[in-house]
Formats: C-alpha cells, sequence, structure tokens
C-alpha cells in the first residue's frame, strides 16, 4: 500500500513525521512530493499510490486519469473545492476532508480580524471595541463554533444563521438563533462568513444581504472569496462609506478595493487562516489516520463525493 503525501506547501517537519508514523505503523510506503513545480511531477509521483493526501493542491480529472491505483484522497483541511469531485466519483475515489482540525486556528485569525478592523487597520486614530457588539456567524460548523467561544470572551452578543444546524445547538453554546441570512445581517455589526462555496453560495454575498448591516458594520470572510458578489460589494462600500471589509481570502478585485477603500478594508496576501504550526500537525495526521481506517474498515465517515 502506497500512500503519497502530495503537497506544493509542504507540512511542518513534526507533521510529515506523524503522517510516516501512521502509515509505517500500517505497514503502507509512504513517498513524499514536497515543494513540486510543474504538474507533470504531480501526475508522475501518483501514478501507483492507493491513497495520497492534499493540502491546496489540485486534484482534477487528469491527476485522477493518472492515478491507476488511486482509490481515496484526503485533503488535510475543512474546504476542498481544489478537489474535482464529480471526477473522482466516476474514478471511484473517495475524497474526503479533515473537518474540525484547524477550526481554532481559523477562528482566531477570525477575531485578530474583526480587532485589527474596529481598531481602524491600527492606522493611529481611535477606534472601537468589540465588547457589546453583537456578532452574526454565518454558518454554525466547526469553524463558526469556535469563534462563538472566543467571541464570548470578548463580551460580544452573538448571533448565529445556519438552516442545518438546530436551535437547539446554538442555543447550548450560548449563541442566539435566527432563521434567514437577512435576519443575520439587519442585527448584526459583525459578520463572520464560514459557508463553503457551493453552487448554491458562491455570490450570494451581495449589496442586498449586506446592504441590510447597521451603521459602521464589518464584514469579516475567512471562507472562500467565491462566495463574495465582488462587483456588488465594490459599489455598496462607495455609497456605503461606513462599511469595512477584511478578508483571509484575497478577492480577485484585490487591487479595485485597496485602491478605493485603503482604510475600510484588509485582505491577507493568501489564505492563512489554517496556517499554524498546531492546525498543521493535526490535520496531516487526521488525514493519514481517516486513509488507515478507510482501508482497515471501510470507514468513509468524512466522505465529500457522492
Amino acid at each position: 500500500m502506497k500512500l503519497l503525501v502530495a503537497t506544493e506547501k509542504p507540512f511542518a517537519k513534526v507533521a510529515v513525521d506523524g503522517i510516516r508514523e501512521v502509515a509505517e505503523k500500517a505497514g503502507y510506503e509512504l513517498a513524499l512530493l514536497e515543494k513540486y513545480t510543474d504538474k507533470k511531477q504531480l501526475l508522475d509521483a501518483i501514478a501507483d499510490a492507493d491513497a495520497v493526501i492534499i493540502r491546496s493542491d489540485i486534484i482534477d480529472a487528469e491527476v485522477l486519469d493518472a492515478a491507476k491505483k488511486l482509490r481515496i484522497v484526503v485533503r488535510a483541511g475543512a474546504g476542498y473545492d481544489n478537489i474535482d469531485l464529480a471526477a473522482a466519483t466516476a474514478h471511484n475515489v473517495v475524497a474526503m476532508n479533515t473537518p474540525g482540525q484547524n477550526s481554532n486556528a481559523v477562528a482566531e485569525l477570525a477575531l485578530g480580524l474583526m480587532v485589527m478592523a474596529v481598531r481602524n487597520m491600527y492606522n493611529g486614530t481611535s477606534g472601537t471595541e468589540l465588547k457589546g457588539k453583537k456578532l452574526g456567524i454565518h454558518a454554525f460548523g466547526n469553524v463558526g463554533r469556535n469563534v462563538a467561544r472566543i467571541a464570548q470572551g470578548f463580551g460580544m452578543d452573538i448571533y448565529a444563521y445556519d438552516a442545518y444546524c438546530p436551535d437547539e445547538a446554538m442555543i447550548a453554546a450560548g449563541v442566539k438563533p435566527v432563521h434567514s441570512a437577512e435576519e443575520l445581517y439587519a442585527t448584526c455589526d459583525v459578520v463572520s462568513l464560514h459557508i463553503p462555496a457551493t453552487d448554491e453560495t458562491k455570490n450570494s454575498i451581495n449589496a442586498a444581504l449586506v446592504g441590510r448591516m447597521p451603521k459602521g458594520g464589518l464584514l469579516v470572510n475567512t471562507a472562500r472569496k467565491e462566495v463574495i458578489n465582488e462587483d456588488e460589494i465594490i459599489d455598496l462600500m462607495q455609497s456605503r462609506t461606513d462599511l469595512k471589509y477584511v478578508a483571509d481570502v484575497m478577492p480577485a478585485a484585490d487591487a479595485k478595493f485597496r485602491t478605493l477603500f485603503a482604510d475600510r478594508y484588509f485582505a491577507t496576501p493568501k489564505k492563512m487562516g489554517a496556517q499554524t504550526a498546531e492546525a498543521n500537525i493535526n490535520a496531516g495526521i487526521a488525514a493519514a489516520k481517516q486513509i488507515v481506517d478507510f482501508f482497515t474498515t471501510g470507514n468513509t465517515r468524512f466522505q465529500v463525493n457522492k
């Protein structure tokens, strides 16, 4: 059994060591493809792999065509839009993610972005505090729950909208449930986005929605850039000079945002939510364990394709 770790952006050494320990204990051969610069390197490396662990690496139909023995691909992280799920299904390959492993890291970054934004990007002027502000969490999954936990320490008044999460779970976490995105945005001073990029959600965060926010509203995106309707948000921020937008996912229109809204906009140069040593280690080792469990027991709990 050959397990390939294919990471253009490598795991930390301690994470690779942990993956190796899990693989070797199961009797697997571990192969590493790190810092590769050409897709052909991936095509060659995956040709005889039974399983592969990736990060932001692209697994498309061409890669799957080359992977004659592949049975499972695991994305070490929550998002999986870098895997062509339909192609994986067509090739009889199980695709998984590792939900929850980087949730605290992303949540801490979300709160850090909030603090920076309400302090006017640390430009030396007087800002405001998060305490007492109404925080709306758009999607109450693993990251959203951690955002709520940390925000409670700031003394924020916390609301959440998630069509797939029962009210009881939110209430148990000290969060007030609302029952539409429109209500969430109209209610909250700060909205933290945690929705996936799907056909339903792409471009769904638009002017009609964000325009409902109270004066001084702040939108925080540590999810995916595709969920933002960038043209509409730019137009809205031009007419609503009180709104701010901060993101861990640089928009396609980053240059325009920076030019127009230098004091009301910030984006990280690359996605950094999971870029902590702890999240790196947790996600990598979890991916290896899921692969072993899949081959040993057939467990497909975290499968994301059909």
